[in-house]
């Protein structure tokens, strides 16, 4: 009999998370070890996947949540706690066969690196990694021989579909979108959009920070530039299509005329148990894809004046250097402020080109992206100026009548 594969997962309470562990538990007795789970603040939750799965260590970022943690394992001596953010690091460096890297936004870049340097196999859902850090991502990548399985769904269905060893035949790739909440909305109706408006995905079940992403079709950006590091490719040979139907989840172009395109329901299971048996293949329980009920399949150009953040990501990719880090953070900070109901949603998209721009003058903005110190560096000033920006919109709005 083979030896278990031993698995860790950062951001073990979250969609991807929780998805990530369903499929270990339904695989079959003895397939898969739990080493190492990782969560935020969420304590009683890791608590009880931590049991469930037989975890050795577990890690919560959030010092308030230690007491809440250790109480919901005190009749569990045997599972390992650790507290704080270094805590989350240690968590990714314990010995693992698969690592899940789906921590949301630039706060999971140290631990991913950390779990990249293990020389294993990444499975990961923070597409953040390769936004901010892309060409230093990928060289320590390449260094350490860790095998990168994507795990976003449109990233994943390019990788089960694009040749490898003939890269060369390959003419471009396309990632779908869903269009989200307000694919059918005017702009002036969008202006009014609610944070509730927002959180109404039609066809996906995410976090809350990542749906409002898809509605902006900010998400759509940031994986245009992880699809140019993650398969080696220009820009101008990533293209996007909205398919409100979310079938159809990316296709590869190729020279003859050839479209590769990796169907499936829209279930996060799917890509996951793609990346957690590869090379293989493990059951999943999604429902079957049944085109003759679909009976369409719907495609449509993306439209850049009621979602500018395609044009940008195309933008931060051509300027190079700290724009790609910048317009990550911008938008983590502005969807924040969404969420709390401090800015309107077409503020978001608008906060972030303005955050762009003062950064090119900024004279606090490090130039440099010569090591990851840089990329953490520019993360915490393009904060800084998005806070700043955004804290003085809500007071305009406060005085406004």
């Amino acid at each position: 009999m083979m030896a278990a594969r031993r698995i860790s997962v950062l951001g073990a309470t979250g969609s991807v998370g929780l998805a990530t562990l369903d499929l270990i538990e339904r695989a079959e007795p003895g397939r898969f070890e739990v080493v190492a789970l990782s969560a935020n603040r969420n304590a009683a939750g890791l608590a009880k996947l931590a049991i469930q799965h037989r975890a050795r260590f577990v890690a919560i970022g959030d010092p308030a949540a230690a007491g809440d943690l250790r109480a919901a394992l005190s009749a569990h001596p045997e599972i390992e706690i650790g507290i704080g953010a270094e805590a989350i690091v240690e968590a990714a460096s314990r010995e693992a066969d698969w690592i899940m890297a789906a921590i949301v936004g630039a706060a999971g870049l140290k631990p991913t690196l950390e779990a990249l340097r293990q020389g294993r196999a990444l499975a990961f859902a923070n597409k953040e990694c390769l936004v901010c850090a892309g060409a230093l991502f990928m060289r320590e990548a390449a260094a350490c021989g860790t095998r990168l399985l994507p795990v976003d769904s449109e990233h994943n269905a390019v990788f089960q579909v694009f040749d490898f060893e003939r890269r060369a035949a390959i003419r471009a790739i396309t990632l779908t979108a869903s269009g989200g909440p307000f694919r059918t909305w005017s702009l002036e109706r969008m202006r009014g959009a609610r944070r509730e408006d927002a959180l109404a995905h039609p066809t996906w079940e995410m976090g809350a920070k990542i749906t409002i992403d898809s509605a902006t079709m900010m998400n759509k950006g940031l994986e245009i530039i992880e699809a140019c590091w993650l398969f080696d490719l220009p820009p101008d040979r990533v293209e996007v299509v909205v398919h409100p139907q979310s079938i159809v989840h990316g296709m590869v172009e190729y020279a003859d005329g050839s479209v590769l395109a990796q169907l499936s329901s829209p279930d996060m299971r799917t890509p996951i148990a793609s990346a957690l048996a590869w090379p293989q293949r493990m059951r999943a329980p999604v429902e079957r894809l049944r085109l003759g009920e679909l009976a369409r399949l719907d495609f449509e150009s993306p439209d850049d004046v009621r979602f500018p953040a395609l044009r940008m990501a195309r933008e931060v990719i051509a300027a190079g250097g700290p724009a790609p880090a910048v317009f990550n953070a911008a938008n983590e900070i502005a969807v924040a402020a969404f969420l709390s109901r401090q800015i309107g949603f077409l503020d978001i998209a608008a906060s972030v080109a303005e955050v762009l721009d003062r950064s090119q003058a900024d004279t606090d903005m490090p130039q440099a992206v010569s090591s990851f110190d840089d990329v953490y560096a520019i993360d915490a000033r393009a904060r800084q100026l998005a806070r700043d920006l955004i804290d003085k919109r809500a007071t305009l709005r406060a005085r406004t009548p």
